[in-house]
C-alpha cells in the first residue's frame, strides 16, 4: 500500500525515478522537477544536523561516565559511525531500501552500484545512514566502562548490516509491518522505533550479558551511585542532541515544501521541555535535590517519545507525551537498577522504554490533520480523535515486534562474541580504566598522572 512509509514524499516528488533510472549528475532529475534543489538542500542540511548528534551522544556518555574511560567512549562513538558508513553502503542499505522480497528484506542496491548510482538514491542513502549511526551509538552508553573495543567494533557491524536495516525495511522500506491490516499499517514518522527502540533494547541485551560494573551494587543487591566526571559535558551533549533533533524530526518530511515542518519543530521542542520538567520534579519529590542528570535524561526521553508522532499531533499532545516520557524515564531507571541491570547513562530507559511509548502514542494522539506526506492521501487518526482502535493496534504490534527483534538479536550478538573471545575487559583493566589498556592514551593526562 505504501512503498516507503518513512520517506513517503520520495515518489510523489519524483525523487525516486521509475525503475531507479541512473542519474549520477542530477540533470535529468532536476529537469523533471526544478523545485527539487530546495528539497535536496533541506534533507542534506537536516542530515548534517543528525550526524552532529554523534557529538552529542559522545558528550553525554563522557559526562555521565568516569574520566578514566573517556578516551574509550570517544573511540566507540567514532568507530560506530565509521563502521556504519562502510557496512551500510555495502549491504545495509540494500537490505533496508532495496526491492522488497515478500515483505521481509530488500534485495537490490548493493554497494550503491548500478542503477543506484543516482542522486536520488544517494540522498536516501545519506539520510538512512545518519539514522543507522544514531541507532548504533545509542548502545554504547548502556554498555559503557567494561566492554572490549573489538567487541564494540563487531557489534557496530551487526547493527549497521542487519539489525537496523532489516527492521527498518519492515517499517520504511515497504515491508510487512507497514502493511498490516490495522489503521494505515504500523507508522513511525522519524524513528522512535526504528532508531531508538532498536538501539535501546540492543543496549539492554548488552548490559545483561556484560553484567554490572564493579562497585555498582552492594552485597545485598542495592545499587550505588557511580557519579560521572562532568555534568558540564553531559549538559553540553544534551543541548547538542536537542539541537540535532530539529533535523531528525522535521527533516523526516523529506521536503522543504511541506510546511508541516513548523508543527513538527514546535512539537519536538515542547516534548523535550515537558520531559525535562517532569523528570526533575519527580526526583525532587523523592530526594529533595534538583537532579540535573535526571533532568537531562528527561529532556532526551521527551525527544525520543515525540519522534514517532511529531508530525501527526498538536501542541498539547506533545506536552502530554513528553511529560509521560519524563515520568517513564525516572521510573525505568529505578526499575532496571532494582533488577541488577547497570546502564551508566540511562540509555535503555531514555531510548528503549520511551521509544515504545512514542510508537504507542501515535495510535492515541494522531489528530487526523496530516497524512503520509501528500495533500490527498489518507490522514492519520488515533483513538482520542475518533480513529478507533485500528491504528493503536498497529502501533502496539510494531512496538512488540521491534522490542523482540532488537533484544533477541542483541542477545545473540553479544552472547556469541562472549563465547568466542569474551567481551568484558579484565577486572584489573576495568578498575584502572579502559583508556590506557585499550587505547594507550588517557583523555586527561595530567589528571590521570595523579592517580585518579
Amino acid at each position: 500500500m505504501f512503498r516507503i512509509i518513512g520517506l513517503f514524499l520520495m515518489a510523489s516528488l519524483g525523487l525516486i525515478p521509475a525503475c531507479f533510472a541512473q542519474d549520477p549528475g542530477g540533470a535529468a532529475t532536476l529537469a523533471s522537477n526544478p523545485q527539487l534543489p530546495v528539497d535536496y538542500v533541506w534533507v542534506l542540511m537536516c542530515g548534517f544536523l543528525v550526524f552532529f548528534m554523534q557529538a552529542g551522544f559522545a558528550m553525554v556518555e563522557a559526562g555521565f561516565c568516569r574520566a578514566k574511560n573517556v578516551t574509550n567512549l570517544m573511540a566507540k562513538n567514532t568507530i560506530d559511525f565509521v563502521v556504519a558508513s562502510l557496512v551500510f553502503m555495502a549491504i545495509g542499505f540494500a537490505f533496508m531500501m532495496g526491492n522488497d522480497y515478500r515483505g521481509l528484506i530488500g534485495t537490490t542496491g548493493w554497494f550503491l552500484h548500478g542503477s543506484n548510482y543516482d542522486v536520488s538514491r544517494y540522498l536516501v542513502f545519506f539520510w538512512q545512514l545518519v539514522f543507522a549511526g544514531t541507532a548504533a551509538t545509542i548502545v554504547s552508553g548502556a554498555i559503557a566502562e567494561r566492554l572490549k573495543f573489538k567487541a564494540y567494533f563487531l557489534y557496530s557491524l551487526a547493527v549497521s548490516a542487519i539489525i537496523y536495516p532489516i527492521y527498518g525495511h519492515w517499517v520504511w522500506g515497504g515491508g510487512w509491518l507497514s502493511k498490516i491490516p490495522f489503521g494505515l499499517g504500523h507508522l513511525d514518522f522519524a524513528g522512535s522505533g526504528v532508531v531508538h527502540t532498536v538501539g535501546g533494547f540492543v543496549g539492554l541485551a548488552g548490559a545483561i550479558i556484560l553484567g554490572p560494573r564493579f562497585g555498582k551494587f552492594c552485597k545485598d543487591g542495592k545499587p550505588k551511585a557511580i557519579p560521572g566526571h562532568s555534568i558540564t559535558l553531559a549538559a553540553l551533549g544534551t543541548f547538542i542532541l536537542w539541537f540535532g533533533w530539529f533535523g531528525f524530526n522535521p527533516g523526516s518530511t523529506f521536503s522543504a515544501h511541506q510546511l508541516r515542518i513548523a508543527v513538527i519543530a514546535v512539537n519536538t521542542n515542547l516534548a523535550a521541555a515537558a520531559g525535562a520538567a517532569v523528570a526533575i520534579l519527580l526526583v525532587f519529590a523523592k530526594t529533595k535535590k534538583w537532579d540535573v542528570g535526571m533532568m537531562l535524561n528527561g529532556c532526551l526521553a521527551g525527544l525520543v517519545a515525540v519522534t514517532a508522532p511529531c508530525a501527526w499531533i498538536e501542541a498539547w499532545a506533545a506536552v502530554v507525551i513528553g511529560a509521560i516520557a519524563g515520568g517513564l524515564v525516572v521510573l525505568s531507571v529505578y526499575f532496571w537498577e532494582r533488577r541488577g541491570v547497570d546502564d551508566p547513562v540511562g540509555a535503555v530507559s531514555v531510548h528503549g522504554i520511551n521509544g515504545v511509548w512514542g510508537l504507542i502514542s501515535v495510535g492515541l494522539f494522531a489528530d487526523g490533520t496530516y497524512g503520509l506526506g501528500t495533500t490527498d492521501g489518507p490522514l492519520v487518526r488515533g483513538l482520542f480523535y475518533g480513529g478507533g482502535a485500528g491504528q493503536l493496534i498497529a502501533q502496539v504490534i510494531g512496538a512488540a515486534v521491534c522490542v523482540a527483534w532488537a533484544f533477541t538479536l542483541g542477545l545473540a550478538v553479544f552472547k556469541i562474541m562472549d563465547k568466542y573471545f569474551g567481551i568484558r575487559v579484565s577486572p584489573e583493566e576495568e578498575l584502572k580504566g579502559l583508556d590506557i589498556p585499550e587505547h594507550g592514551q588517557p583523555a586527561y593526562p595530567n589528571f590521570y598522572a595523579r592517580g585518579n
